[in-house]
């Protein structure tokens, strides 16, 4: 992290996990152990039948609510989604958009992952834009080119402006629920790369204030290391965001000195 142009955000994916009497223990039970570090801004994103009782469980508490999809339609015959406005009606003010498990079960592709994007800047939701390559296309020497083209697609449009209202998190595909994760050292220069792509792409100052979050496999045991990096921002924690004890682990290591 480089405290002086960025604060970490800690950002928890529950997936498909944790019913509304759930959100109410987990929340009862981190709200009695988590730490005041000024410097982190905490959120978890919960499934969106959950999003109420979050929003309230949470509410006197440093912890915001985010939604892990949206449709990127304002209205209309789309069963079963949810449209920006339903979620910044509840208070909603961060979305996860193009995570793996949407691209790889139900079909988004960088296209739809940038109106999504679009949709949420002008629905003044902040976007957890994740992107992230395979197995095969790391073995092929491939990540970077992939990275840069998944960028380019999902921020056609967006003014270095906008990227205020953008997050990105690296999710190696590979290191996602297997307790794989990369080295400092590896996930540090992704990240590097993707800053330099933020620059090229639009400038310095935009590429100083974004943010960018690891999102393979971070957990209490390697999240110091991984947040000592000059260019890690912060983590999208899966499974380990689940456990109070760990999350809270987790959110204590981003108030470390910086070397």
């Amino acid at each position: 992290m480089n405290k002086k142009y960025r604060k970490a955000i800690i950002a928890g994916n529950w997936k498909m996990n944790k019913t509304a009497s759930e959100v109410r223990t987990f929340a009862e039970e981190i709200k009695s152990i988590i730490p005041k570090v000024k410097t982190c801004e905490t959120v978890l994103c919960v499934p969106s039948v959950n999003i109420s009782a979050a929003m309230s469980a949470f509410r006197s508490s440093r912890i915001a609510i985010g939604a892990q999809n949206m449709h990127y339609e304002a209205a209309g015959a789309f069963t079963g989604e949810v449209s920006a406005e339903m979620l910044s009606e509840l208070g909603v003010k961060y979305v996860i958009i193009g995570h793996s498990e949407r691209r790889q079960f139900f079909g988004e592709t960088d296209f739809t992952v940038n109106k999504k994007v679009r949709r949420a800047i002008d629905s003044s939701i902040v976007a957890i834009l994740c992107i992230g390559e395979d197995e095969a296309q790391r073995a092929m020497g491939g990540t970077i080119a992939h990275l840069q083209y998944q960028l380019s697609i999902a921020l056609s449009g967006i003014t270095a402006q906008e990227m205020r209202h953008v997050i990105i998190a690296y999710e190696p595909i590979w290191a996602i629920g297997t307790g794989n994760t990369a080295t400092d050292e590896a996930a540090q220069e992704i990240c590097g790369e993707i800053r330099t792509f933020i620059r090229k792409t639009y400038d310095a100052r935009t590429a100083r204030k974004v943010s960018i979050l690891y999102g393979g496999s971070m957990n209490a045991e390697n999240a110091a290391g991984l947040l000592a990096m000059p260019d890690i921002d912060g983590g999208l924690i899966g499974s380990a965001s689940l456990k109070s004890g760990d999350f809270v682990q987790i959110i204590s290591a981003t108030a470390q000195e910086q070397a």
